[in-house]
């Protein structure tokens, strides 16, 4: 009798499912997508209602090859790729090249790879879905019409091999106009009256000024904010009112790809692909010792924090079992996140929940083991019972002024004993107070403040905006974060996204000339449409061309003014060629901006932006030397080059500050294009500053520098690197 063909993406895939399957089965994986549109050809008949032209990979022709071959041996075809609309498009590529195996073949989808799941899932097979495919075809096809039509628009004003994506786009648009936000932010000064106040007892406990004469206080400047201090110093204070609360907070649901990829980034550091690579690990199967391949947890792109009636069971009696009977709590409401959730798999969560972290660590690697204990933790949590905290709130009155004390006292810690918080906060234990008591001043003290800008976003914070405006779905915000750091669009400062210049105006120009298609709530109601062609309520061919009209109208509007918008980009200097006497205009390649002759390619002189002449002469032939910018930040160099290849690093002034070295501190750059001053004797000294050395000893420990900082609240300052000492510039 001929074996049945399952067809999965991945080997790892493959071998879980074969181990279940047993006899009877081959499981091959068809790594990927075996077709797509071409890489080289826009591969969209735009004239013939924008029909996708696919062709197949060519280095997938041995796995077609072998394909075709076990399915004319086969009995039946199973094609059990992923169960999302990207998933469902492969299974239909793999069916057009199957074509003379169609009668075969069968489409079968699980949202864990168990037993169990791949039981039910061959024993119920379908048909493939064509509305999820259609739904894929179009977001393809949009995808291809903005990437190859609008990239050589930004090819034009900057360079080639950059990209304008239909998605990628808006996020970019997100971090650069938050940009602009903190760019443009005027900080507004206010005053807050804090400090300690003692019990009739002595107890001291911590106040602050809530109200006057009932409302909000709005202090705005010292001399207001004294004369406050002194009123309520010279007061009377009691207590007003003790007001106690008990409050439960409740677990957070189970993770979905979103709120996985924010918690993987802000308590791993795991970047969003990085979170989706290993939970995709996690998701096929993790050898686990003699019980070989095995699933460790549910399909991981969703947006559903819905789970099943097993899951939900196994889940309560390992609560049960492990943490104790008083801690599982029941509760399982369904929480919808984002505007349209298509809520079409289950959460992400373990396969089983008795799989603790502890038992199969050995198997695991330090990432997995990571991210699947944050799974395991979130999942239990969301079935335990809530903590339960004792608020406190006391209020002391004087006069016309209310000062206020907060407490807060957990009496059950519930869900938190599976899941701690990421930054455990201690209890604020108060006095015991009663209404009518006196209390005094200990310390009371004007403090000033000013208002901040909004944050840069985290890649965890973009991802819960584009989120929140329906931008991208679960499949995609990986993807979006990655094209736009690769395309060094932005750059990760520690744990924020900062626009690159090249960022800033890539995004300058797209918004000038493509007013449409980067609006947020034309891409949201475009992913909304995407939706309805999966639910069957539009048409895709429809869909994208309303989606092309705006997009041909902006970009023959570009023609018109690409010239100037040329100009705009490129500007004219004062700087003259040496060469042919124009004028120089600024520039942009892959190493960032220079300056070259407008003649090319008649004149192709250029220069670096940063070429400004020093003082001294080229050691070696008496040449003027100037500074240069490379690929790894500036340095020094004969204008004579290449007939002359004197260059030397900058040095700052000042020597280096290690025991018994002879080097000097000079500027670098990282590989990101953030400057950090080291030893020039590197790697011999190790010395290293991200902020600027002063020539000053520390007067506290007599270290031989001292480094430039500043912030909000302290202004411009000094700083010892060794010992810590802090003073005024």
């Amino acid at each position: 009798m001929s074996e049945s063909l399952v067809i999965v993406e991945s080997p790892a895939k493959a071998r879980t499912i074969g181990k279940y399957l047993g006899k009877g089965y081959k499981v091959i994986a068809s790594v990927g997508h075996i077709r797509d549109l071409p890489k080289n050809k826009l591969g969209v008949d735009i004239e013939n209602g924008f029909e996708p032209r696919y062709v197949n990979y060519r280095d997938k022709s041995k796995v077609i090859k072998t394909i075709k071959s076990s399915a004319r041996s086969s009995s039946e075809i199973f094609l059990a790729t992923d169960m999302d609309r990207e998933g469902e498009a492969i299974a239909w590529h793999l069916s057009v090249i199957l074509d003379d195996s169609e009668d075969k073949i069968r489409r079968v989808v699980f949202n864990e790879i168990t037993e169990r799941a791949i039981s039910e899932a061959f024993g119920q097979p379908r048909d493939i879905d064509i509305n999820k495919v259609n739904a894929q075809k179009a977001r393809r096809v949009l995808d291809r019409l903005v990437g190859y039509l609008i990239s050589p628009v930004i090819w034009k004003l900057f360079y080639r091999g950059l990209s304008a994506g239909r998605v990628q786009s808006v996020g970019l648009r997100l971090i650069c106009e938050r940009e602009d936000q903190i760019s443009n932010f005027k900080p507004e000064e206010y005053w807050t009256i804090e400090g300690e106040l003692a019990s009739s007892g002595g107890t001291p406990f911590q106040v602050k000024l809530s109200r006057i004469n009932g409302e909000k206080p709005e202090i705005r400047d010292q001399g207001e904010s004294e004369k406050i201090l002194k009123e309520i110093t010279g007061l009377e204070l009691s207590v007003s009112a003790v007001e106690k609360k008990e409050r439960k907070r409740f677990p957070y649901p189970p993770y979905i790809t979103s709120t996985l990829q924010r918690d993987a980034s802000s308590r791993l550091g795991f970047s969003a692909r990085k979170t989706m690579v290993i939970a995709q690990q996690l998701y096929e199967g993790v050898e686990l010792g003699s019980e070989g391949s095995v699933g460790l947890i549910s399909y991981m792109r969703t947006d559903s924090t819905r789970i099943s009636d097993e899951a939900f069971r196994n889940g309560i009696s390992c609560i049960r079992e492990k943490f104790g009977p008083d801690k599982a709590g029941g509760g399982r409401k369904k929480k919808k996140s984002g505007k349209s959730v298509q809520d079409a798999h289950e959460a992400v969560r373990p396969t089983d929940s008795f799989r603790t972290p502890q038992a199969i660590s050995a198997f695991l690697s330090r990432d997995q083991m990571s991210l699947y204990t944050l799974i395991w933790q979130r999942f239990l949590a969301s079935l335990a019972k809530p903590a339960i905290y004792e608020n406190t709130r006391v209020l002391i009155q004087g006069g016309v002024y209310t000062l206020s004390a907060s407490g807060r006292k957990l009496i059950d810690s519930g869900f938190l004993d599976i899941m701690p918080d990421y930054r455990p906060s201690e209890d604020t234990v108060l006095p015991e107070l009663k209404k009518g008591e006196k209390t005094r001043v200990k310390k009371l003290e004007n403090i000033q403040h000013f208002t901040e800008p909004p944050p840069r976003y985290s890649e965890s914070a973009l991802i819960k905006t584009l989120e929140e405006n329906g931008i991208g779905r679960p499949s995609t915000y990986a993807s979006i974060l990655s094209v736009i750091r690769n395309r060094k669009y932005a750059s990760r400062e520690g744990k924020t996204l900062m626009p690159t210049t090249l960022g800033q105006e890539v995004w300058k120009a797209l918004s000038r000339h493509f007013t449409d298609i980067f609006e947020i709530d034309f891409t949201a109601g475009m992913e909304k449409k995407l939706d309805m062609i999966e639910e069957d309520r539009l048409e895709w061919h429809e869909v994208v061309k309303q989606y092309y009209k705006p997009l041909k109208s902006d970009l023959d509007n570009f023609e018109e003014v690409s010239e100037d918008a040329r100009k705009e980009i490129q500007k004219e200097t004062d700087q003259v060629c040496e060469n042919c006497g124009r004028n120089l205009v600024v520039k942009w390649s892959r190493n960032g901006q220079f300056l070259a002759c407008p003649g090319f390619p008649d004149c192709k002189f250029t220069k670096s932006l940063a070429e400004e002449e020093l003082e001294r002469k080229c050691p070696e032939c008496g040449g003027q030397l100037r500074y240069k910018r490379g690929r790894f930040g500036r340095f020094i160099a004969c204008s004579n080059y290449p007939d002359c290849k004197y260059t030397e690093p900058i040095k700052i002034g000042i020597k280096c500050p290690e025991n018994d070295c002879a080097g000097d501190i000079i500027e670098k750059q990282t590989r990101k294009g953030k400057i950090f001053y080291g030893c020039s004797r590197y790697p011999d000294c190790k010395f290293a500053s991200w902020s600027k050395p002063v020539d000053r000893k520390c007067p506290k420990c007599n270290y031989g520098i001292m480094v430039e900082k500043s912030t909000k609240k302290k202004g411009d300052f000094l700083r010892c690197p060794s010992c810590k000492h802090e003073e005024n510039i």
